[in-house]
C-alpha cells in the first residue's frame, strides 16, 4: 500500500503547486493595489492641502489689497481737509482719537496697536478660544475700520502691521472652515504664520520680505516647522498682489542710487543715530503712557483712557501743524520725496514724525508702526545728510536710515534690510543695508534689551488667558469684633 500511495501524494502535491503560486500572485497583486491606493490617497491629500493653502493665501491678498484701497481713501480725505483748513486738526484729532478709543474698548479691545504682537502671542498659545480671541474675523473687521478711521483723523499710523493681524485671522478661519469639511488637518500656528506673513507681503508688494519676516520675527521663540507648503502659501499672497497691482516697487525711485567708498561714513552714522533713537522709541512704546507720566498720574491711562486719547490727539495735531501737515498719516509721500531727492519736508520732520507716532500709539487706537518708522528714518537721514560731505548721496543716506530705524525699532535687522531692498529694488546696496541694520539693532538693544513686539505680545497673551479663564477674587473673611472690655 505504501508503494501505491507515494505516486498519488506526488500527483496531489504537483497539482497544488500552481494553485499556491496563483494565490501568492493574487495576494501580491492585492497588496500592490492597496499600496497604490494609499499613495494616491496621500497624493490627493497633499494636493488638497496645497490647494487649501493657496486659496487661503488668495483670500489674504484680496483682503490686504481692499484694506490698502480703503486706507488710501482715508488718507486723501484727511489731506484735503487739513490742507484746506489747517485748524481742523485741532478739532478732528482730539475728538476722533477719543471716539476711536471708546470704540476700541467697547467693540474690539484686542485690536489696539500694531497687530503683530497679537499674532506672536497667538502663535505661542495652545489651540483654543483664547488663541482665537487675538486673531478672529470679528476683530479683523474692526481692525480695518478703526485703523482707517485713525488715518482719517490724522493719526501717525500705518496699515502694514494691521494687515498682519487681519491676514492671520483670515487664514485661520479659512483653514478651520475647510478642516471641518475635509479629512485634512492643519496646525493653527502654521495657519496664523502663513496668513500673517502673506498679509505683510501683500501690503508691501514684497513676497520675499514676507518669508523673511515670518522666519525671523514670527517664529522667534516658537516651534515652527517650515516646509514647502507653508512657504508656498506665503509667497502666493505676495505674488497675487504683484499680479493684480503690477510688478512695481513700493517706493518708486526716479534715478538709481549709487554707493561710493565714502558711503561707509553714512553707514556708521546711520547705525549709531538711528540705533539710539529707535531703541528709545521701542522702549517708550513698550512701557506705554503710564511709564512716562509722573508717579501720581500713572493711573490715568487705565482710569481715564478716553481723556488720555483726546490729549494724545491734541499732541498729534500740534505736531502736524508745526510740520505743515507732514506728520499726518503714514508718511509715505514724505519718505518717497526724500528717496527721490525732491523738495521734501524740513529738517524737523523726522523728530516731529517720531513724536506724532509715539502719541498715536499711546492713545491706544489700532494702527501700525512699520511705514511711520520708515518715514521717521528717512527724516532722520535727511538730517544726517546735511552733516556729511557733499560726495555722499543724500538719497542713499535716507535709504540707509530708513532701514536702520526700522531695524532698531523692531530688532529684526534681516527683515528690515530685505523689506527696504525689495521695496526700492536696491539690490546693489544689500551689503550696506545689512551692515547698517545689524549695527542699528545692536545699538538699539542697549536701550531696549527685549524686542518691542515680543514684549507687548506677552501682555496680550496674559489678557487672552484671563478672558478665557477669569480669576475669581475671593472676598476676605470677616474680621471678628474686638472683645469687650
Amino acid at each position: 500500500m505504501a508503494a501505491d500511495e507515494t505516486p498519488l501524494n506526488d500527483e496531489a502535491a504537483s497539482a497544488s503547486r500552481p494553485r499556491a503560486f496563483g494565490r501568492a500572485l493574487l495576494k501580491r497583486f492585492r497588496q500592490s493595489l492597496a499600496r497604490r491606493r494609499r499613495r494616491t490617497a496621500q497624493l490627493s491629500r497633499h494636493s488638497l492641502r496645497f490647494a487649501v493653502f493657496l486659496g487661503g493665501a488668495a483670500c489674504v491678498a484680496l483682503v490686504a489689497l481692499a484694506f490698502a484701497w480703503l486706507a488710501e481713501i482715508m488718507l486723501n480725505l484727511n489731506q484735503r481737509l487739513t490742507h484746506a483748513y489747517w485748524w481742523s486738526a485741532l478739532v478732528l484729532a482730539p475728538a476722533g482719537f477719543a471716539a476711536l478709543r471708546w470704540l476700541t474698548i467697547r467693540m474690539a479691545p484686542q485690536t489696539r496697536g500694531s497687530g503683530i504682537p497679537q499674532v506672536i502671542a497667538a502663535m505661542a498659545m495652545p489651540p483654543g478660544p483664547a488663541q482665537t480671541v487675538l486673531v478672529s474675523l470679528r476683530q479683523s473687521v474692526w481692525k480695518i475700520i478703526l485703523t482707517a478711521g485713525g488715518m482719517l483723523v490724522g493719526a501717525s499710523v500705518g496699515r502694514e502691521g494691521p494687515s498682519v493681524q487681519v491676514g492671520a485671522a483670515v487664514m485661520l478661519a479659512w483653514g478651520r472652515w475647510w478642516q471641518g469639511r475635509l479629512v485634512i488637518g492643519f496646525r493653527p500656528e502654521t495657519l496664523i504664520a502663513v496668513g500673517a506673513a502673506g498679509g505683510l507681503s501683500a501690503a508691501f508688494n514684497t513676497p520675499l520680505a514676507g518669508v523673511v519676516f515670518a522666519i525671523e520675527e514670527l517664529s522667534r521663540g516658537t516651534a515652527m516647522r517650515w516646509d514647502r507648503l507653508v512657504l508656498s502659501g506665503v509667497l502666493a499672497a505676495g505674488f497675487l498682489s504683484l499680479a493684480m497691482l503690477g510688478n512695481h516697487t513700493y517706493f518708486r525711485l526716479t534715478y538709481s542710487i549709487l554707493a561710493l567708498h565714502t558711503s561707509w561714513i553714512a553707514v556708521v552714522l546711520c547705525a549709531l543715530v538711528n540705533g539710539a533713537l529707535g531703541g528709545l522709541f521701542a522702549k517708550l512704546l513698550t512701557i506705554g503712557p503710564a511709564g512716562v507720566l509722573p508717579q501720581r498720574w500713572r493711573g490715568l491711562p487705565a482710569q481715564r483712557p478716553i481723556v488720555v486719547a483726546a490729549v494724545c490727539g491734541l499732541l498729534v495735531a500740534l505736531f502736524g501743524i508745526a510740520a505743515g501737515g507732514a506728520t499726518y498719516g503714514t508718511g509715505y509721500d514724505q519718505a518717497a520725496a526724500l528717496l527721490n531727492g525732491e523738495a521734501g519736508p524740513g529738517l524737523g520732520f523726522g523728530l516731529a514724525k517720531l513724536g506724532a507716532t509715539i502719541a498715536s500709539y499711546f492713545a491706544g487706537i489700532p494702527g501700525g508702526i512699520f511705514t511711520p518708522s520708515l518715514a521717521i528714518g528717512a527724516g532722520i537721514g535727511n538730517n544726517i545728510a546735511s552733516l556729511l560731505p557733499g560726495e555722499v548721496d543724500a538719497r542713499l543716506v535716507a535709504l540707509l536710515s530708513m532701514a536702520a530705524f526700522l531695524a532698531a525699532a523692531t530688532q529684526a535687522p534681516i527683515t528690515a534690510s530685505v523689506i527696504v531692498m525689495e521695496m526700492t529694488r536696491g539690490h546693489d546696496l544689500t551689503l550696506l543695508l545689512l551692515a547698517t541694520t545689524l549695527g542699528a539693532s545692536f545699538v538699539s538693544r542697549q536701550f531696549c534689551p527685549r524686542p518691542f513686539y515680543h514684549a507687548v505680545a506677552r501682555r496680550f497673551r496674559r489678557e487672552a488667558e484671563i478672558l478665557q479663564h477669569p480669576v475669581e477674587v475671593k472676598a476676605p473673611p470677616p474680621t471678628s469684633p474686638p472683645p469687650k472690655a
